[in-house]
């Protein structure tokens, strides 16, 4: 038997643990940085606060970077290091403490002598801790001791002693575990008095730019966009990033490769199945490979996909362990995507054709749970397109195919459908996923299939006929067949008493929607005050996500009969409520940009800001193969037909109008505005006659109709009968400022043309001051030469200044206080310039020092090309055609 000393602890063989077994040195060393290792500043500034708890975690998963990160950090201190990296035959007390404490010596950190060293491996005596915790807390300087892989250590003896050592050495010990498990020291009590530092696995996940940075080390220099979407396939895995990187080296093309690498037959999935998979017993394997197939998980799913009772342990010992496997709170899980995708390359290898049952298994259990969308996603992957398809009308989703964050994803589960599964299930969704898409002719083929199928069946269930109703209601709306909408619209009203109102609540999308179909259907056919109605309630929906594209449909629509009645204000205070429903919910947008921008373009004309109403037209392009609500398509055509009148191509404005949309049942305002437009176009090119004959027959139906007549006679020098035809009655007519204004104008005119200035005077100055709340400009100016007189003197001038007319100088500037002079000498105000940017006058600026465009272009540091599409601009905007007249126009007017 060895000798003991006085304390009773058998002196320790040099270079021997208390086994006889040597010490392995190479357990105490820093493991070298490679020469790729990427030093993360904001990790590293963490575990600083290490020196200043007791105890500090570095949990994460396998390859997730935790022993070289605290290993740069260790070689960065001023303190030595007492580094260890534990083994699984550490279990034993005084093995463990055997190398613990050589470890401190292999550092160049002294014991003192009465500490000693275990004497036998299964037990360590007291008072050698005792020894050791005051050593160390009698010391006028800090020591760290790591502990790497500490989670092979799993012994509660060897915990309960170093959580002794800890507390009783005090600010003499920091100690760092390095895990991929949560040791079993109290943590609680560490987390509760602040004494603990924590990284985890999150912390742990590379950044974009820390992946960027990484990759280049490799010698990968990607674009961010294939780095951000590497990042989110591996999670931010560190070593899922570097093993990608190295074997992208060896193809010829990385990027590609690192686009389409499979995981399951890489470096990746032969760490993952080495680390990760083989270290858990046969059952937990098996469990892994079938929950698999998930997306996400709860341990009542995963006993229904295994057939078991046992998946609540698992799948906590499994998360506790950093096995992949995350906690997503209220006891629903997920695995890490690579992980997931090589498990399931090996379910398909071990148990072949086992996936579709299984998935086919989660997707009645995810029904059943109130889970739809993830038992499509099942149904979609298990090809069980009968049980899929039924699921979405019976369950009267059909509506979320086109509303929500998540419908064209809903959609693409349904791409790969099989031509086999026939019924009116599948037909119902083929054809809700064509108008969504809004290919028309499919739509309606799949509607029309489906339809005759559910009324040859009498037993037909009512979830499948108001879906069907649904979809007709809209096939009414986009081809322009109000009467179509309506009788679909009054059998979904019919249908709604057939089902729980539990259902029907669960989904007011479809209501919203059919409501929608209604507005829209109504509007077309200028049915302004009913339309309103069904649109109002539906802007007027609470709700989330999935009623914001019907309410964003519905302000445009309700901004359209605004503007069409005449009140831009309105108009465009639902266009911008529209707009902000758009950018709140980042709405998807399928086919142009909705009605709402093609209002706001239109009022900007009419307030001739034809800049900002040209940069929405050419933002609102839908795609001419595929058919538009008809609404949308009139609304694009006639707002393109005024921006081109507008900037003074009359011809263009008449092919614009000329233009029709097809349509089973012509819309009456659509058909009033393109003969408005017209007519417009014709006197612009000095054809009264012409315009007189498009818009006369239409003069008698509204009040805007009216005017557009009138001002032709007036042009063709019939001022009586102007105003004969502007005075007739309409009942129905409660036209806006837009459309008063021009009545007013055209009054004004017609009272000047028969000898009466002092009513066109004082008709002028009422339209302005009607036309100066909504700042519409377009009237004043489509107006003609007659009004400049009347714009220069007296109250038509006080109303005019500023917005419409600009002050001038000499005897044409107003004096604060006084009334601006009566002089029949003054020239005519120049109508008010439309406002330059500030981008435009930094390039006026730079005109006026007879600067080149070259110059201007490297000055301000942008193309020759940019430069010119400005000049066009402020040309435009001071109505001159060269740079000499546009600086003289610009300094009479006070830019420059």
């Amino acid at each position: 038997m060895a000798p003991t000393d006085a304390t009773g602890t058998e002196p320790a063989l040099a270079g021997v643990d208390p086994s006889g077994d040597p010490l392995l040195r190479t357990r105490f060393v820093l493991p070298e940085r490679p020469a790729t290792f990427l030093r993360r500043t904001r990790l590293i500034r963490h575990l600083d606060e290490a020196l200043g708890t007791p105890l500090t975690m570095v949990n994460g998963s396998a390859g997730a970077g935790k022993t070289l990160l605290v290993a740069d950090w260790a070689a960065g201190l001023r303190e030595p290091v007492a580094w260890l990296t534990t083994d699984t035959a550490d279990q034993a007390p005084g093995v463990f403490w055997a190398y613990l404490l050589e470890a401190l010596r292999a550092a160049g950190i002294p014991v003192a002598a009465e500490v000693g060293s275990p004497a036998e491996a299964g037990r360590v005596d007291r008072r050698t801790l005792t020894c050791l915790a005051a050593d160390l807390e009698s010391r006028d300087h800090t020591t760290v001791v790591v502990l790497d892989e500490f989670d092979r250590v799993t012994s509660p003896e060897i915990a309960e002693q170093l959580q002794f050592v800890l507390c009783h050495a005090g600010l003499g010990l920091r100690l760092v575990l390095v895990t991929r498990t949560e040791p079993l020291l109290p943590l609680h009590r560490y987390r509760a008095a602040g004494e603990l530092t924590e990284i985890r696995d999150a912390e742990l996940a590379f950044t974009s730019r820390e992946a960027q940075e990484l990759l280049s080390r490799h010698g990968l220099h990607l674009p961010e966009s294939a780095v951000r979407a590497l990042v989110g396939r591996t999670q931010g895995w560190a070593a899922g990033l570097s093993l990608c990187a190295l074997a992208a080296r060896q193809g010829p093309d990385p990027q590609a490769y690192l686009k389409q690498f499979e995981a399951d037959h890489s470096t990746v999935a032969d760490f993952l199945l080495a680390e990760v998979l083989d270290r858990q017993p046969p059952d937990t394997q098996d469990l892994l490979l079938r929950i698999s197939v998930l997306e996400r998980f709860c341990p009542d799913l995963v006993n229904a996909l295994t057939r078991r009772g046992d998946a609540e342990p698992i799948l906590a010992a499994l998360h506790r362990e950093n096995a992949f496997v995350h906690y997503l709170g209220h006891t629903w899980y997920s695995l890490h995507p690579l992980f997931a995708e090589i498990l399931r390359a090996h379910l398909r290898e071990r148990l072949p054709g086992l996936e579709p049952e299984l998935r086919g298994r989660a997707a009645r259990w995810l029904r059943r749970s109130g889970s739809l969308r993830d038992a499509l996603v099942q149904g979609a992957a298990a090809d069980d397109w009968e049980f899929t398809t039924r699921a979405v009308v019976e369950d009267l989703a059909i509506g979320e195919l086109f509303t929500g964050l998540r419908s064209e994803d809903l959609s693409a589960l349904f791409a790969r459908m099989s031509p086999d599964a026939t019924g009116p299930a599948p037909d119902l969704v083929r054809a809700a996923r064509e108008l969504a898409r809004r290919d028309l002719d499919h739509g309606l083929t799949h509607l029309r299939r489906a339809g005759e199928q559910l009324a040859g069946d009498g037993t037909a269930p009512a979830p499948g006929r108001l879906s069907c109703a649904l979809l007709e209601a809209l096939a009414g709306r986009l081809t322009g067949s109000p009467g179509r909408t309506e009788r679909a619209a009054e059998q979904a009203r019919l249908l709604r008493q057939d089902i729980p109102a539990q259902l029907l609540d669960e989904h007011p999308e479809l209501t919203a929607l059919l409501l929608t179909h209604l507005g829209s259907a109504r509007l077309w056919a200028g049915r302004f005050d009913d339309a309103r109605a069904a649109l109002s309630a539906v802007a007027g929906y609470p709700g989330g996500a999935a009623m914001a594209l019907p309410r964003w449909e519905a302000l445009g629509h309700l901004a359209l009969i605004d503007y069409l009645n005449g009140w831009p204000g309105r108009a465009e205070h639902k266009a911008r409520a529209a707009a902000g429903q758009a950018e709140h919910y980042s709405l998807p947008q399928r086919s142009g940009s909705g009605t709402g921008p093609l209002v706001l373009a239109a009022v900007h004309i009419d307030r001739d800001e034809l800049d900002e109403a040209q940069a929405l037209l050419d933002a609102a392009t839908g795609s001419p193969s595929l058919a538009e609500d008809p609404v949308l398509e009139a609304g694009r055509t006639l707002a393109r037909g005024l921006l081109l009148l507008a900037r003074g191509d009359a011809r263009a404005a008449l092919a614009a109008a000329g233009a029709t949309v097809p349509a089973a049942v012509s819309s009456p305002w659509a058909r009033d505005h393109s003969a408005l437009l017209a007519s417009a176009a014709h006197l612009a090119e000095g054809r009264p006659e012409l315009a007189e004959k498009v818009v006369e027959p239409l003069a008698h139906r509204r009040t805007a109709c009216a005017v557009g007549a009138a001002r032709a006679r007036l042009a063709a020098g019939h001022p009586e009968e102007a105003l004969d035809i502007i005075d007739g009655p309409f009942e129905d007519d409660r036209p806006g400022p837009a459309v008063t204004v021009r009545a007013t104008l055209v009054r004004a005119q017609a009272a000047l043309e028969t000898g009466d200035p002092a009513t066109a005077r004082r008709l002028v100055a009422r339209a302005l001051l009607d036309g100066r709340r909504e700042r519409l400009r377009r009237p004043f100016l489509e107006a003609g030469p007659w009004i400049r007189p009347l714009l220069s003197t007296g109250r038509p001038w006080e109303l005019a200044e500023g917005w419409l007319v600009s002050g001038g100088g000499g005897r044409n500037r107003r004096v604060p206080g006084h009334p601006p002079p009566h002089t029949p000498a003054a020239p005519a105000p120049d109508l008010a310039v439309e406002q330059l940017s500030a981008r435009e006058r930094d390039v006026l600026s730079r005109l006026s020092q007879m600067m080149s465009t070259q110059e201007i272009a490297a000055d301000l540091h942008v193309s020759a090309n940019t430069v010119k599409t400005h000049l066009k601009s402020i040309y435009r905007k001071l109505a001159v055609s060269r740079r000499g007249d546009a600086v003289r126009h610009a300094r009479e007017r006070g830019l420059l």
